[in-house]
C-alpha cells in the first residue's frame, strides 16, 4: 500500500500503448471492479491476485492483455490472423451481443475500430480494412437505439477515409456501407451531421475517367448509388442541411445527367419503371441506375424544391448545347414530368417559358429545342395543371411567335454584348413557329373548355383584324410581316379550336370573337381565308363529323356516312338567330373569290354540311337552300366575271350540297328533282359536279356558257314540293341577296382607299369654296388607317350615344322625360320657322292673298306653316 507497484512483464503486449492503459483506467465494467484508494488503484487479475497501481504509472497497466477494456477486446478477436479467413462470425455474434447489451459503449467500440482501420489504411493491409467495414455494417443493422449517432459519427469518418483513398476498390468499399446506413430509419435525428463532404466526392465519383472501362464504369456506378443515399438520408431529415439547396443541387443533378446522357442510345422504359429486382439491378448500366436515381429524386421534391431540381437541368443543357438536337432535352424532361407529383407540373412549365424568355437572343435552333420541349412537357401535364396563369402562358408564346417573324424578316437578330449579328436561316425560325403553333395547341388540350374559351378570345385579341384591331405594325417586319403574324395567329387559334365541344356555343362563341374571326373571310389573301374556314368548320364540328366531309362528293346515302346528330338545343337556336345571316353572308362572299381553290371549297361544302347537322331547325335549313340556290345563281350569271374553274367549282359546291341536304330533309319529292338534276348533268355537263373539278387535273371547258334546262335546281320546283311539306314557301319563295355592311368597307383591301379617295373626290367637286379651299391631302397608308380608326370610333361613340338615350328613357322620371321633350319640341318649332322663312313661300290664304312686289305676300289668315301644333302631333 506504500505505493509500490507488482509489474506483469510476462503479459506485455508488442502494440499496447499508452492511450490503451488511459481507456482502461476511464472506462471500466463489472468484471474489471476498479477501487482507487489514496491515490492507489487495485485490479483483480485472472490469477487470483491482487496487484495495484500509482495513478501515475497508467501506461504501465496496458501492457496486460487480460487488462485491456472488454469492448476493445471483444472488437480484438473478430480479426483473424490471415484476413482472406474473413471475418470471425463466432465473435462477431459475442460483439453484436455486448453492443445490444451495453448501447452506451457503442462510440467507443466506433472509434476504436475507426481507429484500427485508419491505421490498417495506412499500412496497405486491405483485408482487414474489408473486415472492419463488415463489422461496422452488422453493428449499424443490429443496433437502433438513442446512442447510435455517436456512433454514427466514426462510421462516417471511417467512409470518408476509404472514401479519400486512391484505390477503386475502397471507394466502392466506402460507397457500399455508406448506402447500407442510408436505407437505416434513425430513431433519433442528429444536429451535428453533414454530409457535404459525401455530396462532393459522390459527385466526383460520378465523372470519374479511370483508364480501365470496367472500373469507371463501377466507380461511376458506386457515386451514383452514393448519391442517391445522401438523398434518401437526408431528404426527409428537417434538421439535416438542405439537400435541396442550390450548392447540392448544382452538384448532384448535372452528375447524374452527364451519366444519362452518356446511355442516351437507351429510351426510357416507362412513364414510372417498376422496382427491377437484385439480379437485374446488377445487371443495370449506369445509365439505368441514373434514371432511377434521378425519378426518386424528383419524386421526393416537394412544391418548392421543383425550381432548386429543375435549374441544374436547363444550366446544363445550356452549358453543353443540347437543345439544338432536342432529343436529350425532351427525354430528360419526360422523366421530370412522370417524376414529379402532377399538380406541381405547371411549375416545370413556368421554368421552361422563364427560359424562353431569357433566350429569346439565341439562335432560332435553341428557341425552337426549348420549345418542343414544352411541346412534349405539355402534352404529359394532367388536365388543368397549366396553373394559375393560363394566359401568362399563352402570352408567353405568342410573343416569341412574333419575334419569330420579327427575326425572320429582318435577317438577322440584336446583337448585344458578345452575342454578335448572326444570320438566320429561315427554315430555322419555321421550325420555331410550327412548334410554338403547336405547342399552344398542346397546351389548350390540357384546358377545361371555358379556359379554352378565353384562350380563344385572347388569341383573337392580339391578331391585327382590319378595322376593328389596329393593325400592328412592327418597325422591323413591316406590312409582310403583319400578314404572317395574322397567319401564325390564326395558325395557334386553330390549334386551340380543335377538338373544341360546347354545349352553349352562344356563350362560348361571342359576338366579339365571331365578328373580327368572320372579317378575315372578306380579305384577298387565299391562306388567310382558309384559315378562317378551317376555324369555323372546327369550332361547329362537335360530334366529329368532319372527317366525313373532308372531299366534296355526290353521296347517294347518307345512312353510309353514320353520321352523329343531335337535337338542335334551345342554345343552339339563339346562336343561329343570332349569328346565321353572318355565317350565309360570308360564305356566299367567299364563293366569289377569285382566289379560292379546291381546299376553300371543301372546307365551304363541309361548314354547310356541319351547319346542317349541328345547328340546322326548319327555318335554317330553309335559308340554307336559299343560299345554295344563291351560288348556283352565282355562277351562272358571272357578274363578279369569276374564271371558268370556280364557276364550275360554285356548281359543283351547290349540287353536292343540295344532294345532302334533300336526304337531311327526307321529302322524297325533292330528292327526286335533286337526283334528276344530278342525272341530267353527269350526262350533259359532268364538269358541274364535283367528280370531275375536284381532282388534281380538272376536266372543265376553256368558256362556260350560259345554261339553261334540267341542268339548273329550279328554285320554284323546290318551293312547290317543300312547301307541301309545311316549310315555309314565301322564304322559299324569296331568292337570297347577301345585303352589304361595314364588313367589305372594313375588311375589303381596296374598298377602304377606294371608299376614302371618292369621298374626297366628290366633296372637293360639290364644295361652294372649292377655290378657296387647300390642295387635297395626298392619300397615303397613313391616312387610310387614321381613317379607318376614325370611323371605328364615330361608329363606337354613336353606338354609345344611343345607348345614353335608350337608358336615359328607361330609368328617368317622368318629369324629366316630360320636360325634355317639351324642350326638344320648342327647339324644333323654332328651327321649322327658320327653313320656312328661308326657302318656303307660304301658299295662298283660303280669303285670298295680296302679292306685293319682291315675292312679299300679306295674308288675310294664319298660313299654315305658322299654325301651333299640339305637342302630341310633333315628333
Amino acid at each position: 500500500m506504500g505505493g509500490e507497484t507488482v509489474p506483469s512483464t510476462d503479459l506485455w503486449s508488442p502494440w499496447s500503448m499508452v492511450p490503451d492503459c488511459g481507456a482502461f483506467l476511464d472506462h471500466h465494467s463489472g468484471s474489471e471492479r476498479l477501487r482507487r484508494r489514496k491515490g492507489a488503484v487495485f485490479v483483480k487479475v485472472e490469477g487470483g491476485a491482487t496487484s495495484f497501481a500509482s495513478s501515475s504509472m497508467y501506461g504501465v497497466c496496458g501492457c496486460c492483455g487480460a487488462l485491456r477494456p472488454r469492448y476493445k477486446r471483444l472488437v480484438d478477436n473478430i480479426f483473424p490472423e490471415d484476413p482472406e479467413d474473413g471475418l470471425v462470425k463466432a465473435n462477431m455474434e459475442k460483439l453484436t451481443f455486448y453492443a445490444l447489451s451495453a448501447p452506451e459503449k457503442l462510440d467507443r467500440i466506433g472509434a476504436y475500430l475507426s481507429e484500427r482501420l485508419s491505421r490498417d489504411v495506412a499500412r496497405h493491409r486491405y483485408g482487414y480494412v474489408c473486415i472492419a467495414m463488415e463489422a461496422l455494417d452488422q453493428l449499424l443493422m443490429a443496433c437502433h437505439c438513442q446512442s447510435i449517432n455517436l456512433f454514427v459519427e466514426s462510421f462516417l469518418k471511417m467512409v470518408r477515409k476509404l472514401l479519400e483513398a486512391d484505390k477503386p476498390n475502397l471507394q466502392i468499399l466506402g460507397t457500399n456501407s455508406f448506402v447500407k446506413f442510408a436505407n437505416i430509419e434513425e430513431d433519433t435525428p442528429s444536429y451535428h451531421r453533414s454530409y457535404d463532404f459525401f455530396v462532393s466526392r459522390f459527385s466526383e465519383m460520378c465523372h470519374s475517367s479511370y483508364e480501365d472501362p470496367d472500373i469507371r464504369t463501377k466507380i461511376r456506378m458506386a457515386g451514383i448509388k452514393g448519391l442517391q443515399g445522401v438523398v434518401r438520408k437526408t431528404v426527409n431529415d428537417e434538421l439535416q442541411a438542405n439537400i435541396w439547396d442550390p450548392q447540392h443541387m448544382d452538384k448532384i443533378v448535372p452528375s447524374l445527367l452527364f451519366n444519362l446522357q452518356q446511355g442516351e442510345g437507351t429510351e426510357s422504359r416507362s412513364p414510372s419503371p417498376l422496382q427491377a429486382s437484385e439480379r437485374e439491378k446488377e445487371k443495370e448500366s449506369p445509365a439505368e441506375l441514373t434514371e432511377r436515381c434521378f425519378r426518386e429524386l424528383l419524386g421526393r421534391a416537394a412544391y418548392g424544391n421543383i425550381k432548386n431540381a429543375v435549374t441544374p437541368v436547363l444550366t446544363h443543357l445550356d452549358n453543353h448545347s443540347l437543345w439544338e438536337s432536342k432529343t436529350f432535352a425532351v427525354r430528360c424532361f419526360k422523366i421530370i414530368m412522370y417524376s414529379i407529383q402532377s399538380q406541381h407540373s405547371h411549375l416545370v412549365i413556368q421554368q421552361l417559358l422563364s427560359h424562353l424568355d431569357a433566350n429569346s437572343k439565341n439562335s432560332a435552333t435553341v428557341r425552337a429545342g426549348i420549345v418542343e420541349v414544352l411541346l412534349e412537357a405539355a402534352a404529359i401535364a394532367a388536365s388543368g395543371s397549366v396553373g394559375p396563369t393560363v394566359l401568362e402562358v399563352f402570352n408567353t408564346l405568342l410573343r416569341h411567335l412574333r419575334l419569330s417573324v420579327d427575326y425572320e424578316l429582318s435577317v438577322s437578330y440584336d446583337s448585344s454584348g458578345n452575342i454578335g449579328s448572326k444570320i438566320i436561316k429561315e427554315h430555322e425560325e419555321r421550325r420555331l413557329q410550327e412548334a410554338v403553333i403547336k405547342t399552344i395547341g398542346s397546351f389548350a388540350n390540357t384546358l377545361p373548355m371555358y379556359q379554352r374559351s378565353e384562350v380563344m378570345l385572347f388569341i383573337m385579341g392580339k391578331i391585327p383584324v382590319p378595322g376593328m384591331h389596329p393593325v400592328l405594325v412592327s418597325e422591323k417586319s413591316g406590312l409582310e410581316g403583319n400578314r404572317m403574324i395574322q397567319v401564325m395567329l390564326l395558325k395557334s387559334l386553330l390549334q386551340v379550336t380543335t377538338g373544341f365541344q360546347t354545349t352553349n356555343m352562344l356563350t362560348a362563341l361571342p359576338t366579339s370573337f365571331l365578328d373580327p374571326l368572320l372579317a378575315f373571310t372578306l380579305m384577298e389573301d387565299a391562306e388567310i381565308r382558309l384559315l378562317v374556314l378551317e376555324i369555323l368548320v372546327s369550332l361547329i364540328d362537335r360530334h366529329d363529323n368532319w372527317p366525313k366531309f373532308s372531299f366534296i362528293s355526290i353521296i347517294s346515302d347518307i345512312s353510309i356516312l353514320k353520321l352523329k346528330v343531335d337535337k338542335c338545343s334551345r342554345q343552339d337556336n339563339l346562336f343561329m338567330k343570332k349569328h346565321a345571316q353572318q355565317l350565309y353572308r360570308h360564305i356566299f362572299l367567299a364563293c366569289k373569290e377569285e382566289s379560292s381553290s379546291q381546299p376553300h371549297f371543301e372546307a365551304l361544302y363541309a361548314l354547310l354540311a356541319l351547319l346542317s347537322i349541328e345547328l340546322a331547325n326548319e327555318e335554317v335549313v330553309v335559308d340554307l337552300i336559299r343560299l345554295a340556290l344563291a351560288l348556283q345563281d352565282l355562277a351562272q350569271t358571272n357578274e363578279e366575271t369569276l374564271p371558268v374553274y370556280n364557276r364550275c367549282a360554285v356548281h359543283a359546291l351547290s349540287a353536292a350540297y343540295l344532294n345532302l341536304i334533300c336526304q337531311l330533309t327526307t321529302v322524297p319529292a325533292f330528292c327526286q328533282h335533286v337526283q334528276e338534276v344530278i342525272e341530267m348533268r353527269q350526262k350533259e355537263v359532268p364538269f358541274l359536279l364535283p367528280e370531275d373539278v375536284f381532282m388534281e387535273n380538272p376536266r372543265i371547258p376553256k368558256t362556260l356558257e350560259k345554261l339553261e334546262g334540267n341542268v339548273l335546281f329550279l328554285q320554284s320546283k323546290i318551293t312547290e314540293v317543300l312547301g307541301g311539306s309545311g316549310y315555309n314557301t314565301d322564304r322559299l319563295a324569296t331568292p337570297y341577296i347577301p345585303l352589304p355592311t361595314d364588313e367589305d368597307r372594313l375588311s375589303k383591301r381596296k374598298s377602304v382607299g377606294e371608299t376614302i379617295s371618292l369621298q374626297v373626290e366628290v366633296e372637293s367637286r360639290n364644295s361652294p369654296e372649292k377655290e378657296e379651299r387647300t390642295p387635297p391631302e395626298e392619300i397615303t397608308f397613313e391616312t387610310l388607317k387614321n381613317a379607318i380608326v376614325d370611323s371605328v370610333s364615330m361608329e363606337e361613340q354613336e353606338r354609345e350615344r344611343r345607348r345614353q338615350v335608350v337608358e336615359k328613357f328607361q330609368k328617368a322620371p317622368f318629369e324629366e322625360i316630360a320636360a325634355h321633350c317639351g324642350a326638344r319640341a320648342t327647339l324644333l318649332q323654332s328651327k321649322l320657322n327658320q327653313i320656312f322663312e328661308i326657302t318656303i313661300r307660304p301658299p295662298p290664304s283660303p280669303s285670298g292673298t295680296i302679292t306685293a312686289g319682291y315675292g312679299q305676300t300679306q295674308s288675310r289668315s294664319v298660313p299654315v306653316y305658322e299654325m301651333k301644333f299640339p305637342d302630341l302631333c310633333v315628333y
